[in-house]
């Protein structure tokens, strides 16, 4: 078994549980996946909305679980299994008020990150650079709903110095018993847009539905706010009502704290002056974009206000590298790049990610194309939303632009002829015109709602046009 992160008889206590068997010492970690379960850890049979984990609680087993969590209504469907349990009134709830005894015995600095675009990024560019000054523990992936938000705070090492976690929402009332649970020091909005826009009835009411994460902060607590986004004075307001005393801003506006003196930007990394306080300091940002300069700021902030040595954590933003399908760059074969953006996309994170294809420079005959798919959950602003791509790629060098999905359609009927390469059904339909299109030294950028399905066309190029070093330098 891993480091021990709770003793058995400590997880009784805190979720109420009745204990059947010999059970273990302690458990290494916890595990909702018998698939990606460590020998050792302890399952919670967790009833999704598709999966109910009752159901795989012999994979957990064969897999090494140490002990099961699980519902006392669900032992008559158990059969003979003789790895130990902890017995519960409801696996969630369980995990829930476990996740409230780790909160409870922790002594690290807690960090919240929620925003319509660039949550995952900022809490892992938090993860990587706090590790410089201490030990961190941050939410796995995007943990960051009704249950991967106590799963990732149940996971929390009592010896952790720094925590970081992701909260999001798609409705009002979501994150706020989220960040009650989580109670951070320091809660960070990095930015409000049209993500879910069809749950809302305009951008407003996503900021106040993102501003229920100042309701949970620690007294004396600080809320870190984009200076930079239309809605800050709104925020501002929705924290102050919250009994926030200590209001922060970031960004380029010259009343910003942590505020952005020059960008620098580069091939694969950028370069910023930043203003920290009453400080100045000249950083190396391992991926480029002017959107990451701005994640950056926050991360400087927030590494400022939980009395982390903002040196150190400058220095460490120089080797930070994107993630999967949110800017990972791929150096491919006959000079080709592709970006990776295929995660998720709103209309903020699209003018990121068209500024960014159009800074990348090409060779003499590469082109920059762009492969954008659905934004998904606009409701009735979609149309609208999607052709107002049109203007954001207007002023660019991206020569050619493929689209993918039904709602791509609006774009398609305002983009120029001469732009716009083709409109396909889906992700299926459009890998065979993209791969024959790609010529040596294009870069390539592929963006859409995860839902799409675009992750696949990555995967498809890169089995066409494979490298040796596939995966490198972050952008």
């Amino acid at each position: 078994m891993s480091e021990q992160l709770w003793r058995s008889q400590d997880l009784v206590a805190a979720m109420s549980g009745r204990p059947v068997g010999n059970l273990p010492e302690g458990i290494g970690g916890i595990s909702i996946d018998s698939r990606s379960l460590s020998p050792g850890d302890a399952f919670f049979a967790i009833k999704g909305d598709v999966h109910d984990g009752h159901d795989f609680a012999t994979a957990a087993v064969k897999a090494g679980a140490g002990l099961l969590v699980v519902a006392d209504g669900k032992l008559p469907g158990l059969g003979r299994i003789t790895t130990p349990l902890i017995v519960v009134d409801d696996v969630l709830a369980a995990l829930i008020r476990l996740a409230g005894a780790a909160r409870a015995r922790s002594k690290a600095q807690i960090i919240a990150v929620t925003g319509s675009a660039g949550k995952t990024t900022t809490k892992e560019a938090l993860r990587h650079t706090l590790s410089a000054v201490g030990k961190v523990h941050a939410s796995d992936k995007s943990f960051n709903n009704h249950w991967g938000v106590p799963l990732s705070l149940a996971r929390l090492p009592e010896d952790a110095q720094y925590a970081i976690f992701e909260i999001g929402m798609n409705h009002a009332d979501e994150i706020r018993p989220l960040v009650k649970l989580v109670r951070p020091h320091v809660a960070i909005v990095t930015l409000i847009a049209a993500a879910h826009l069809g749950h809302f009835r305009n951008l407003d009411e996503i900021a106040r539905a993102k501003a229920e994460i100042f309701e949970g902060l620690e007294k004396n607590g600080h809320a870190l706010i984009n200076r930079d986004d239309a809605r800050y004075k709104l925020l501002e307001k929705l924290a102050k009502e919250a009994g926030v005393k200590h209001i922060h801003g970031f960004g380029e506006n010259a009343k910003a704290e942590f505020r952005l003196l020059k960008y620098t930007p580069a091939a694969d990394h950028s370069t910023i002056s930043a203003a920290i306080g009453k400080s100045e300091v000249v950083v190396r940002i391992g991926v480029p974009g002017r959107h990451i300069a701005q994640n950056a700021l926050a991360v400087l902030g927030a590494a400022r206000l939980t009395g982390a040595e903002v040196a150190r954590v400058a220095v460490a933003l120089g080797d930070l590298q994107a993630e999967g399908g949110r800017g990972l760059r791929h150096q491919l074969a006959s000079g080709i790049t592709l970006i990776d953006e295929s995660y998720n996309a709103n209309t903020a994170s699209m003018k990121a990610a068209l500024d960014l294809l159009d800074q990348t420079p090409v060779a003499d005959k590469g082109r920059r194309i762009a492969v954008l798919g659905d934004m998904r959950e606009l409701g009735n602003h979609s149309a609208k939303l999607h052709a107002s791509l049109a203007a954001m790629i207007e002023p660019t060098k991206i020569d050619m632009v493929f689209l993918g999905g039904p709602e791509m359609s609006a774009l398609a009927a305002v983009l120029p002829p001469e732009r716009l390469a083709g409109h396909l059904p889906d992700a299926e339909a459009l890998k065979p015109v993209l791969l024959a299109a790609l010529k040596p030294g294009d870069t390539i950028m592929i963006k859409s709602s995860n839902g799409m399905g675009f992750s696949r066309l990555v995967e498809a190029i890169r089995a066409k046009f494979p490298a040796d070093g596939d995966g490198g330098a972050g952008a």
